[in-house]
C-alpha cells in the first residue's frame, strides 16, 4: 500500500490538541480545535448538544458503514470548596490519584472567562513547618489542595476574584517531544488516539485515496466517567474500531513503540474476528504491533455494547507509559497506529 504517515504533521497536531484544556465536562474548546481540523479534511462535522463530535466521510455504494472512535476528554478536577484560608479544595473529575499529580500546576477556568493559574499541594507541604508524619500523610480529598497564585487570604477573597464551587480545575499536560522520539505529557488518554485518527484520515486523503465503506470519525467527550461511547453512531453502523491508549506496564505486552490491538478489558473480550483481521493488516504491512489484554480498563466501545450497539466493535492504540499519571508514548507507537487505522479503513 503506498500510504505514507506524516508523523511530524501528526505530532504537531497532538501538541496543539494536548495544549487546549478538555477536562470531562468542560470539552468545547478541544472539540472546535478537532472539528475545524477534520473540516479541513473534507469531512462533513456535526457537534450535537452533548457536545461530541462526528466527522463523516461518505462513500457512495458504502454497505457495512464503519466507524472509528477516540475520546477528548481527561483526567480534572473542580472547585468543591472555597476556604477560610483563601485555598480551594478539590473534587476529581475521572479516576486519578492525588499522588499522580502532587506539585502539579493548574488552571482555574472562571464563568467569566478568566483563568487563575495554581498548584496542587498537600495542606500540610512545608518542610520547616511540619513532622515527617505529617508530610507524609496518606493523599485524599481531605489532605490535598489547590494554592491559586492570586492575592486570596479568605473565602470572600476568593468570591471576589470570581472563583466558584463547580469551577473546572485543568491539570498542566507539561508537554515534551524529545530528540528520542519520547512525547511526554499527561491527557495523552486519549488525545493520542485522536491523533492518530486524524494522521490516518490525512494520509489518506493526501494519497488521493477514499476508505472502502462510509466512515464516521466519533469523538468522544464524557469517556472518562463511563458514557461517551453510549451515543452518536450511525445506526447502519457495521464495525467500531475504538482508538484509545494501550497499557504499558510489566505485568502487560504493550510498547511504547508498538501498536497494541486489545483482546479483551475488565469488560469482556473484542469481537475476535475484527481482531484478526486487524492481526493480519500488521503481519502484511509490516506494522509493528503486540496483542494484549488489559486488566483494569473499560472503552467507549465497551460502553456502545452495553448500551446496545449491535456493530462489531475492536479496540487498538498506542503504548502509554504510566497511564492516569505523568503519561508517556514514542513516535513510532503513534506511526504504526495511524497506519493500522489507515489500513483498515482501506481494506
Amino acid at each position: 500500500m503506498s500510504l505514507t504517515i506524516d508523523v511530524n504533521g501528526m505530532l504537531k497536531f497532538l501538541e496543539q490538541l494536548l495544549s487546549i484544556p478538555s477536562p470531562v465536562g468542560d470539552t468545547h474548546r478541544a472539540i472546535e480545535f478537532v472539528r475545524s481540523a477534520f473540516a479541513d479534511l473534507g469531512l462533513k462535522t456535526h457537534v450535537p448538544p452533548k457536545g461530541y463530535l462526528t466527522a463523516t466521510w461518505d462513500i457512495e455504494g458504502s454497505d457495512a458503514p464503519r466507524a472509528v472512535s477516540a475520546h477528548i476528554d481527561t483526567l480534572g478536577a473542580m472547585v468543591s470548596k472555597l476556604k477560610a484560608n483563601g485555598r480551594i479544595s478539590l473534587t476529581k473529575l475521572g479516576g486519578w490519584d492525588w499522588n499522580s499529580v502532587e506539585a502539579e500546576g493548574v488552571s482555574v477556568l472562571l464563568s467569566n472567562g478568566d483563568v487563575i493559574r495554581g498548584s496542587i499541594l498537600p495542606v500540610k507541604a512545608s518542610g520547616h513547618a511540619y513532622t515527617p508524619k505529617e508530610r507524609t500523610a496518606e493523599r485524599t480529598d481531605d489532605t490535598m489542595e489547590a494554592r491559586l497564585d492570586v492575592v486570596a487570604e479568605t473565602e470572600n477573597d476568593l468570591r471576589d476574584l470570581g472563583v466558584c464551587v463547580g469551577d473546572t480545575v485543568a491539570i498542566d499536560p507539561r508537554v515534551e517531544v524529545t530528540g528520542t522520539g519520547f512525547v511526554r505529557s499527561r491527557h495523552l488518554d486519549d488525545k493520542a488516539g485522536i491523533a492518530c485518527i486524524y494522521g490516518a484520515l490525512a494520509a489518506i486523503r493526501e494519497a488521493g485515496m477514499q476508505p472502502a465503506q462510509r466512515t464516521t470519525a466519533h469523538i468522544s467527550n464524557y469517556e472518562e466517567v463511563g458514557h461517551g461511547g453510549s451515543v452518536g453512531f450511525p445506526s447502519d453502523l457495521a464495525e467500531l474500531l475504538v482508538v484509545d491508549m494501550a497499557v504499558v506496564a510489566p505485568s502487560v505486552l504493550g510498547n511504547e513503540r508498538k501498536v497494541t490491538i486489545c483482546a479483551k478489558d475488565s469488560s469482556g473480550p473484542y469481537d475476535n474476528r475484527l481482531r484478526r483481521r486487524l492481526e493480519e493488516i500488521c503481519a502484511t504491512e509490516k506494522i509493528d504491533y503486540v496483542s494484549d489484554i488489559y486488566p483494569y480498563y473499560g472503552s467507549d466501545g465497551s460502553v456502545y455494547w452495553r448500551t446496545g450497539g449491535s456493530a462489531l466493535v475492536g479496540l487498538v492504540g498506542p503504548g502509554v507509559d504510566a497511564s492516569h499519571h505523568y503519561e508517556r508514548t514514542h513516535r513510532d507507537g503513534l506511526e504504526h497506529t495511524a497506519r493500522l487505522v489507515a489500513a483498515y479503513l482501506l481494506s
